[in-house]
């Protein structure tokens, strides 16, 4: 190798070596992690906390001590919550009012009220003598009845009541109720009576058209049913339209 060869292989190497010493060694030994700040200050703020719920548990028995529930605000609360089994709610059943005072005539011609008949057992039914099925049934399976009680039944006395006062005087009322038994009274009145004792009862009536040809052949729409009224005024029960004589007979003994 020539002296110039040599010269320039030298250089090279110094060159090498200059640049490796001026990179940054790379070290082994993992960098060191920073302490201090909050780290250090872990425990004492743990310690704290601590100290806090202990003291915050020390001030709640304190209060409860000093403010005891009373007793009878305990027992109000009780009774709030807890419902009372032995005293249950009474329910009021709804009272419908049928009956009351009325001033009408027999079919003696004779003028009477409620007070009339005070202390008896009224059987009250609603009709007209030129009704053509509904009364004369009625009237008639009430008689049966009557019949069946014997001297039992001495103290009913039925009540037909008529809604059409403009034909059934009490002349007509009088041969009417010849054909049923005897213990039947047959009552009218004139148009503001028959109303008024309508509504006492709740009936329905009401005069039906005429025909053209004869303005006296009308008939009259009017409630079926047969009011049981007690001694004193009051409601007991009734029968509707269609129950049998023996029927009402056997649940007339019951109040008898």
């Amino acid at each position: 190798m020539n002296a110039g060869l040599r010269a320039i292989l030298g250089g090279a190497k110094r060159r090498k070596e200059l640049v490796m010493l001026e990179q940054p060694q790379k070290s082994d030994t993992p960098p060191e992690k920073p302490t201090g700040g909050l780290t250090s200050a872990g425990p004492i703020i743990a310690l704290l906390v601590i100290a806090c719920g202990i003291g915050l548990m020390f001030a709640a028995r304190y209060y409860k001590t000093q403010n005891p529930p009373s007793v009878a605000g305990a027992e109000q609360n009780v009774s709030k919550q807890q419902p009372t089994a032995d005293k249950p709610v009474a329910k009021k059943e709804p009272q419908v009012t049928i009956g009351g005072p009325f001033s009408l005539t027999d079919h003696e011609g004779r003028s009477v009220t409620e007070k009339t008949y005070a202390g008896q057992y009224l059987l009250v039914f609603f009709g007209y003598t030129f009704c053509p099925d509904v009364c004369p049934t009625t009237l008639t399976t009430l008689s049966d009845a009557l019949d069946i009680l014997g001297d039992a039944g001495n103290n009913v006395t039925p009540l037909f009541i008529s809604v059409d006062p403009e034909r059934d005087t009490t002349e007509h009322l009088k041969t009417y109720v010849s054909y049923f038994h005897p213990r039947i009274v047959a009552l009218t009145g004139t148009d503001a009576q028959i109303k008024a004792v309508a509504k006492a009862y709740r009936v329905y009536y009401a005069k039906a058209k005429a025909p053209p040809e004869d303005q006296d052949d009308y008939l009259v729409d009017h409630s079926s049913i047969t009011y049981l009224m007690g001694p004193d005024g009051q409601f007991i029960e009734h029968f509707s339209h269609g129950v049998e004589a023996e029927e009402i007979a056997e649940r007339l003994l019951k109040h008898l």
